[in-house]
């Protein structure tokens, strides 16, 4: 803090010259008293004393961070930094957008806006993993799958995947994995979006799929040798036309390839739904059903399907299961499919999905219902044929139809048409020198049309007056589909009841109470850093000048973004300590796999194609060997020592093995068991001999901010969790970015994307159908950015921190886990510790030896801890039968406190079933979690009584303070014997 300035009419000191609205006193909430007193029970004199301990001095920086723009001294405050941020908002310029490629304009009810994306009892909850305490989640889930199963016609869809274009490839691989990986090309259809194409080649790379481009028409697909796994297929396509595919499909089935519609939901309101023409994937994006274009994301994309393909697919999928009264309760069912289980045999590498999103797409459905959502379909259609009636008339050659929201128009030039429409407010799509292409959407109106007409007067030779838009649309036949839809859909309550806003108001206030989220208190997951989410960090989200651009809006309309790039990529490449940095991948998972293919691009320019082996420490995260083996990259298991690190003669030993086959070691620092170690930099020393590359996962990267970084270790790459250590919130279970940095070597092998912001023109679209392999450059997401509308939440905590405030919150936080530590050691084990006997940012609690003393085990824990009001530490990893906890720097003492005391008490709890005062089968920790409904039964027929159910802390008889439980302890198994992944719809 600057110091005070003394005046010299009356010597008294002045206020010193700061924002009175500092953050990040806010965000630690740590007065100096409670810091002291958590020092004293720690057993260190100071903050930096625990520092020096815990974080070895060969990898500490040599000095401060220091970022642009940014002052040590003076961080932004909030109302400042929401200011500045508000000034690069108005650089963009937002005009009507017609360009289409799969975004589009889309009105965000105000009761969804206000309840559900501002709601932070909403966005703060986590992955629904303890599913009693994530029931109001699994049923918005529930209904985002049952509106995508029933509007695309296939029986089975997952809880969203995280854009078009990386569902389309994790389509490719599950048509791949169905084939037993034995059939090696999969052919893609001409009319798919080239950020689909590109995204699917990528993908390809990795799994050694040849990706075939050609023709939709049947008689141009050779499948001769039936070594096709899959047709990709975009429906409508790019240009607009609705494709008659049955006959396609039908000669794919008859070779034993598997048929991939990527499609449009509001379209299959009106047209037949692809798996009624025999599709057997549908994915797409649902972001036109209520979530702003947010210049590309984030967006919920789906992934549907038939049951029989349920364990190949990827991500989430909620099913219906049965509590231990039961009664009905939700889940996320088979996850021995996910990363997390089955690591390098998982189905994906996808961690975050976007489940906030995928509630928002649920809720506009609800909230419309198959009346609305046919109207909204039939308006937006209405007006294409209009706008291609109307300029006709004018004397433009239109595409041929059928078509639904998108048509093409020729002219001697497209850029001249392009220019007339931008001056007229109106961004059209160039798709090569004389045509351009027109997508229309909800929120276009007939006033739109007019905007349409005046600007392609110039070129029509006509100065007349058209019919109005109602008469254009009944003149013009040529949009009408061949195969409308003629099936019902949406015939469940939820979707036919709820279309009064006080009603929709109720349901969602309803489903949130049934959720623990940060509203309720701390989510002490280790790895996964459940921080503050501010409200000032959260404002700009749904800004107009951030949420209504689309992604390939011309380059001169996006300054504010551009801006706010440049900030973040700067202060992220300080903060990494690297040369440069990708804010491309749109999920922690995607930044691991973007990583590995900037070093898998690296060996190849090289010459080192041999270069596939990558080492993996066993206790890694599901997601890196998961990742690896997308990347094309096969794993070889790292020992970890008796003390927790990895094990250095085994590295040694490996890397010697693997030899010029060795591609990367892949890290967790600090290690995923909660200590800095202090081999890090020989452990890269290892690798770079052998030629390899050291991959860093960014997951522990909330303790090295401003302490020590990536590059100053020795890594040569690393992801960032902005859904972690940089405030972005999990919104239960998603958005999250994972950008990049790696250091200059890698530079030239980051993601790119094969569209420009110029007109959103395809940059050598040739290049993208027919790009030789090996790649050197790859395309990881669909939008260039990402989900560039949630960076100005990481924009806000940097810029309000500062590089002091950053640095302290790393400390703060691993002041909190020593705290927590020394306060249950005793009670119970900690596993791991570094030379000093500190942790670092999290720490393993041990409490596989209650198994054996009481019969109790680490699910009891994580169940009898919802009753104390707590969600569970990360259970059975990196060690099956243990607890990783980790408190993050923005928890006060009183709460780290009262999750001591919650764990000190189920201790006592253990103390009374090993005693025999509870029998080791009827006792508060097997019974949990422990309903209202449970509690208040008229007979009580427990060994323990009602009191200790349900109030195991005497703090939570005070009025509101107690979070219950919604249903009790979930049968896992019977829900996935009897997979149920959709609501039962109404009997007519």
């Amino acid at each position: 803090m600057p110091s005070q300035i003394k005046t010299e009419s009356t010597g008294r000191a002045a206020l010193p010259l700061t924002d009175l609205d500092t953050f990040e006193r806010r965000h630690h909430g740590l007065p100096e008293a409670d810091e002291q007193a958590m020092l004293d029970v720690v057993g260190v004199g100071s903050v930096d004393a625990l520092i020096e301990q815990t974080v070895p001095r060969d990898i500490r920086l040599d000095g401060p961070l220091e970022l642009a723009g940014l002052s040590d001294e003076r961080p932004l405050g909030e109302s400042a930094a929401l200011a500045r941020l508000r000034a690069y908002a108005e650089r963009n310029e937002v005009k009507t957008s017609l360009i289409g490629m799969g975004y589009h304009g889309t009105v965000t009810p105000p009761v969804i806006l206000r309840s559900v994306i501002e709601n932070p009892n909403w966005y703060t909850p986590y992955t629904p993993y303890q599913a009693e305490i994530a029931q109001g989640r699994l049923e918005a889930l529930l209904n985002f799958q049952t509106m995508v199963s029933d509007l695309v016609g296939l029986p089975l869809a997952g809880a969203s995947l995280l854009d078009e274009a990386t569902a389309a490839a994790e389509a490719m691989a599950m048509c791949f994995a169905v084939g037993r990986q034995k059939k090696r090309r999969f052919y893609v259809a001409e009319g798919c979006q080239p950020q689909t194409v590109a995204v699917v080649r990528t993908r390809a790379e990795g799994l050694g799929i040849e990706v075939v481009v050609g023709s939709p028409r049947m008689e141009s697909v050779g499948f001769d040798g039936e070594e096709y796994c899959g047709v990709l297929l975009q429906y409508p396509a790019m240009d607009g036309r609705v494709g008659d595919y049955a006959a396609l499909t039908a000669k794919a089935h008859e070779h034993g390839a598997l048929v991939v519609a990527a499609t449009d939901l509001l379209a299959c309101c009106l047209i037949t739904p692809p798996g009624e023409w025999g599709a057997d994937i549908a994915v797409g994006s649902a972001q036109r059903f209520g979530v702003p274009m947010g210049y590309g994301g984030p967006h919920a994309a789906f992934l549907a399907t038939h049951e029989k393909h349920a364990r190949k697919m990827p991500g989430r999928i909620i099913g219906v299961s049965k509590d231990a009264h039961g009664d009905p309760a939700l889940r996320m069912a088979i996850q021995t499919r996910e990363q997390h289980i089955k690591r390098d045999k998982a189905t994906s590498n996808i961690c975050t999905a976007q489940a906030l999103l995928a509630n928002v797409a649920g809720f506009y459905a609800v909230y419309h219902g198959p009346d609305g959502l046919r109207a909204i379909a039939r308006r937006a259609h209405d007006l294409t044929r209009a706008a291609a009636a109307g300029l006709s008339k004018l004397g433009y050659e239109v595409g041929g139809g059928p078509y639904f929201d998108t048509i093409t128009v020729k002219f001697r030039s497209a850029d001249a048409l392009v220019e007339a429409a931008a001056g007229h407010g109106l961004n059209l799509r160039k798709l090569d020198d004389t045509t351009v292409g027109l997508s229309f959407d909800e929120t276009t109106t007939p006033g739109t049309l007019t905007q349409v007409f005046a600007a392609f007067a110039f070129g029509s030779g006509q100065d007349r007056m058209l019919p109005p838009a109602e008469q254009l649309a009944e003149s013009d036949e040529a949009g009408e589909s061949p195969q409308p839809r003629t099936s019902e859909f949406l015939r469940h309550e939820v979707f036919n009841r709820y279309h009064t806003e006080h009603e929709l108001l109720r349901y969602l206030q309803r489903l949130v109470s049934r959720d623990y989220g940060l509203a309720h208190g701390m989510i002490p997951l280790g790895s996964c850093t459940m921080k503050l989410n501010a409200a000032s960090q959260m404002i700009p989200v749904t800004w107009p000048g951030f949420g209504d651009l689309h992604p390939f809006a011309p380059a001169a309309q996006t300054a504010g973004y551009r801006q706010l790039f440049d900030d973040l990529e700067s202060w992220l490449a300080e903060v990494t300590g690297f040369a440069a940095v990708s804010l491309q991948p749109n999920a922690g998972s995607q930044g691991e796999y973007a990583g590995l293919m900037c070093i898998r691009a690296y060996h190849h320019a090289n010459g080192d194609t041999r270069r596939t082996k990558c080492l993996i420490p066993t206790s890694a995260h599901g997601t890196n060997p998961a990742s690896a083996v997308i990347a094309g990259l096969s794993v070889v298991p790292v020992r970890c020592a008796d003390n927790g690190d990895i094990d250095l003669d085994d590295l040694r030993e490996k890397a010697a093995v693997c030899g010029d086959e060795l591609a990367a070691l892949m890290i967790t620092y600090p290690s995923t068991h909660g200590v800095f170690e202090e081999g890090i930099r020989e452990a890269c020393d290892i690798v770079h001999e052998q030629g390899g590359q050291v991959y860093m996962d960014g997951a522990n990267m909330n303790a090295q901010v401003g302490l020590t970084s990536p590059g100053k270790i020795g890594a040569d790459v690393c992801h960032l969790n902005l859904h972690k250590t940089f405030c972005i919130p999990h919104g239960g279970g998603g958005p999250g970015m994972g950008p990049i940095g790696v250091a200059a070597h890698l530079s030239p092998y980051l993601p790119t994307h094969p569209v420009s912001g110029e007109w959103g023109r395809v940059s050598g679209e040739d290049d993208i159908l027919t790009h030789p392999t090996p790649l050197t450059t790859h395309t990881i997401a669909a939008a260039p950015y990402g989900s560039p509308s949630i960076l100005p939440i990481s924009w806000m905590y940097i810029a309000t921190m500062g590089p002091a405030g950053l640095q302290r919150a790393s400390e703060r936080a691993i002041l909190n886990a020593n705290y927590l530590a020394a306060r249950l050691r005793g009670a119970y084990d900690i596993l791991y510790t570094g030379p000093s006997g500190t942790v670092a940012h999290e720490f393993i609690v041990d409490v596989r030896p209650f198994e054996k003393s009481a019969g109790v085990t680490v699910d009891d824990f994580a169940k009898r801890l919802m009753d104390y009001g707590f969600h569970a530490p990360t259970m059975s990893w990196p060690v099956a039968g243990t607890l990783m906890v980790e408190p993050t720097e923005s928890e006060s003492k009183a709460e780290l406190d009262r999750f001591a005391d919650a764990m000190l008490g189920l201790r006592d709890e253990i103390a009374r079933v090993e005693r025999g005062d509870w029998p080791t089968d009827d006792n508060p920790l097997k019974g949990a979690p422990h309903t209202a409904a449970a509690v208040t039964v008229d007979d009580w027929t427990h060994a323990y009584p009602r009191s200790v159910a349900a109030y195991p802390d005497a703090r939570q008889k005070r009025p509101g303070a107690k979070f219950w439980p919604a249903v009790g302890r979930i049968d896992n198994p019977y829900g996935d014997r009897n997979l149920v992944c959709s609501c039962e719809p109404m009997t007519p």
